[in-house]
């Protein structure tokens, strides 16, 4: 079965091009931190959100529980945003335009449109704000590096990147802010079960 991908280059290739032309001409140790912060930097949300669900538990029970709400609200961001993928179906730019990109280009059939590492980094940022105000300007700043970052080593497009923190980031807030409407009766079934170890210390 032969599948016809969406082409983005004519939206922002150009922009795309000199972005990676930049990264040529950059200094190697920049590279290799970028680099290394595009493939792996998505742990680092992970220990924010451990850190935020920590505290929490210090605060109370329905800081806890929203807390605890942040990956399944990451997880979910990322389902919406594979599906927006298989729907768009846009190929890689690297896939697309002749370009020597620092990482390699994902497999044909891998989708770039939205970038799932903006998208992710966006909702546990906007997610952590709902958590500790202090952590979600941490996270920020690293889901605005993470978005940079995937686009400087040539996996993506700029609107790529744009399109996931605009996706995770609303998914997040709409998640969080209806979940902040009964906190208490969530926090009460979940303090009566089992998961209590979860939400108090």
């Amino acid at each position: 079965m032969i599948l016809v991908a969406f082409q983005g280059s004519s939206i922002d290739g150009e922009a795309y091009t000199d972005v990676v032309d930049s990264a040529h001409h950059a200094p190697g140790w920049f590279d290799s931190a970028v680099s290394v912060w595009s493939t792996y930097g998505l742990a680092v949300f992970a220990v924010l959100m451990v850190v935020g669900w920590w505290r929490a538990r210090r605060v109370g029970a329905e800081a806890a529980m929203t807390a605890l709400a942040v990956p399944v609200v990451v997880v979910a961001a990322f389902g919406i945003d594979s599906l927006l993928k298989s729907a768009v179906r846009e190929s890689r730019p690297c896939q697309s335009l002749r370009v020597v990109t620092l990482e390699a280009c994902p497999a044909q059939g891998d989708w770039s449109f939205p970038s799932n590492h903006a998208t992710i980094a966006a909702a546990a940022a906007v997610a952590l704000f709902f958590v500790s105000r202090r952590l979600g300007a941490v996270a920020a700043v690293a889901a605005l590096a993470m978005a940079l970052s995937r686009v400087w080593v040539g996996v993506h497009y700029p609107h790529d990147v744009v399109a996931g923190v605009a996706v995770g980031a609303l998914l997040a807030f709409g998640a969080m802010a209806l979940l902040r409407r009964r906190p208490e009766s969530l926090a009460r079934r979940i303090t009566a079960g089992r998961l209590r170890p979860l939400l108090v210390s």
